[in-house]
């Protein structure tokens, strides 16, 4: 398994939910506050600090009453070469 790979996948999967989120005019705070799920967890996956769950993402996805898919919707840096 490459790290640095993996790494670049995670920054980019959180940018792509924070842009989502920011474009529904959603806080952090209102989206944990919605989905159950902790604000500094929230800050993490936007950071690419953690790999999160199916779960987790699912949960986000309803609270944000999009189709989970809309979360993945970002080419990969290895696709951009």
């Amino acid at each position: 398994m490459n790290k640095t790979r993996d790494e670049i996948r995670l920054k980019e999967f959180g940018e792509n939910f924070r842009n989502v989120r920011r474009s529904m005019k959603m806080t952090q705070k209102a989206l944990s506050l919605e989905a159950d799920i902790e604000i500094s967890q929230i800050s993490r996956i936007e950071n690419g600090k953690v790999n999160t769950t199916v779960t987790t993402i699912l949960q986000i996805a309803e609270a944000m009453n999009i189709h989970p898919s809309k979360l993945f919707e970002f080419r990969s840096a290895k696709a951009k070469k």
